[in-house]
């Protein structure tokens, strides 16, 4: 594609490397194929290459967004299907990352856009302020349908019934080896996950220990920054980004760090960009050296020993998260370690294409969000499975609301079935949300 960026615009870092992407792009249109907000709405604007050239012309002409503009990216899940689709390496996500942070920048939103994008920012990251939101809209559930406003509603709708207790395994500390050690690692113990399912972090430690690991809480980790940056507040995704790279630079320098476990893959996906996000900040050393570490926990479970397992008269239905399976390129651990565990393992039709969660996706588009769960929904349970799992909180709670068998993190199964305590989300009916306790 060709481009007419003036000498000027390109010595800023963000515009040249949108310049070197979109020069990439031959707008074959492969991506439309794959692209869910372009099958479920039809619209050329709606697919990544429609938004390329919305992208294109604004930041070429220095343009003030206008309200097309706008609604057209965010109606982007940034599942990056279409970067696994691309037969160009055209990077998406950058470019969309880039034409969000422009957005925020220049656009002024409606008011209630505003506040809501606010509240989102103030609460999500931070797990003790999401345990009271969580409280407030439990209380406030059945008056959801009262809501004028379909994205109050889906916060509303989204509070679980019963709201875990707080895990003092996420808290700073190091938990030793149950076996001769193999690996030293750190745990990213993550935000809304911790407010929302402890039993993930809580089966990851047993599960490593057991393995050989010494799985450290690093002091002073916390977010990892993905909500507001996919929102294109970049100062505070930075802030909290920063934050979790000095501290596993510490520990890095310290007793020294094999890998960072991540069990979240929309974290995981942010986490390895780091050094992306940081190529022009003091910190840009530290955070390369931080991305070349982050792997997602299956990843780290494929370097260990996981003992083979008996055969499990359980059928798991597994769903791909689009952060796991096209942000970070990984297809096939997560299947290769139920079916080692003895699990059967089955996958539904199109596993390529998003459930609709997405980050905040599921509060801010709630309409789209909703067909595009209910085709996941429906397409996993045509496989008739006794159990689902996925290896992203967010696609947990998306699936987990409407599916009729429980919805379990991948390493809550894996512990179980290496002798580990029974998933307690095992035995939730479907009205209880599966994955909380």
């Amino acid at each position: 594609m060709q481009t007419t960026f003036t000498p000027n615009q390109l010595k800023d870092p963000a515009i040249q490397r949108s310049n070197d992407i979109l020069r990439n792009c031959v707008h074959c249109g492969f991506c439309t194929a794959t692209c869910p907000t372009y099958q479920v709405l039809g619209d050329e604007l709606d697919s990544p290459r429609g938004r390329i050239y919305l992208i294109k012309d604004m930041l070429e002409n220095d343009r003030v967004p206008d309200e097309k503009v706008v609604k057209h990216i965010d109606r982007c899940l940034s599942c990056l299907a279409c970067m696994t689709t691309c037969p160009s390496g055209v990077h998406y996500m950058h470019l969309v990352d880039h034409a969000r942070e422009y957005i925020e920048d220049n656009y002024k939103r409606p008011f209630s856009d505003r506040m809501l994008r606010w509240v989102l920012a103030q609460i999500l990251p931070y797990p003790m302020r999401f345990r009271i939101a969580l409280l407030g809209a439990k209380i406030g559930r059945p008056f959801a349908r009262l809501m004028p406003d379909a994205r109050l509603r889906a916060m509303l709708e989204m509070a679980p019934k019963q709201i875990p207790p707080v895990s003092r395994n996420d808290d700073p500390q190091s938990f030793a080896p149950k076996t001769t050690k193999k690996m030293r690692v750190a745990l990213m113990t993550g935000c809304a996950q911790k407010a929302l399912n402890t039993d993930i972090n809580d089966a990851t430690i047993r599960l490593l220990t057991r393995l050989g690991c010494e799985v450290v809480v690093a002091e002073g980790a916390g977010c990892c920054g993905a909500l507001t940056h996919h929102m294109g507040k970049a100062s505070e995704s930075h802030k909290a980004a920063a934050k979790n790279i000095v501290a596993w630079a510490r520990e890095m320098d310290g007793d020294g760090l094999d890998a960072i476990v991540i069990n979240t893959s929309g974290c995981g996906t942010t986490v390895k960009d780091y050094g992306h996000m940081f190529r022009n900040d003091p910190l840009a050393t530290h955070a390369a050296r931080v991305a070349g570490i982050a792997m997602d926990v299956s990843e780290v479970l494929m370097k260990l020993d996981l003992p083979a397992g008996a055969p499990q008269d359980m059928t798991v239905a597994y769903h791909a998260a689009c952060s796991l399976q096209h942000g970070q390129q990984i297809k096939t651990y997560p299947k290769e370690l139920l079916k080692k565990a003895g699990f059967k393992v089955v996958e539904p039709k199109d596993s390529h294409l998003c459930c609709g969660s997405a980050g905040t996706y599921n509060l801010m588009q709630p309409e789209i969000s909703t067909q595009l769960k209910t085709r996941k929904v429906d397409t996993l349970m045509a496989r008739k499975p006794d159990v689902i799992a996925a290896g992203n909180i967010g696609c947990m709670m998306q699936i987990g609301s409407a599916a009729g068998v429980p919805v379990l993190h991948t390493v809550e199964l894996l512990d179980w079935a290496t002798g580990g305590p029974r998933p307690a989300g095992l035995d939730r009916t479907h009205s209880d949300v599966p994955i909380l306790r």
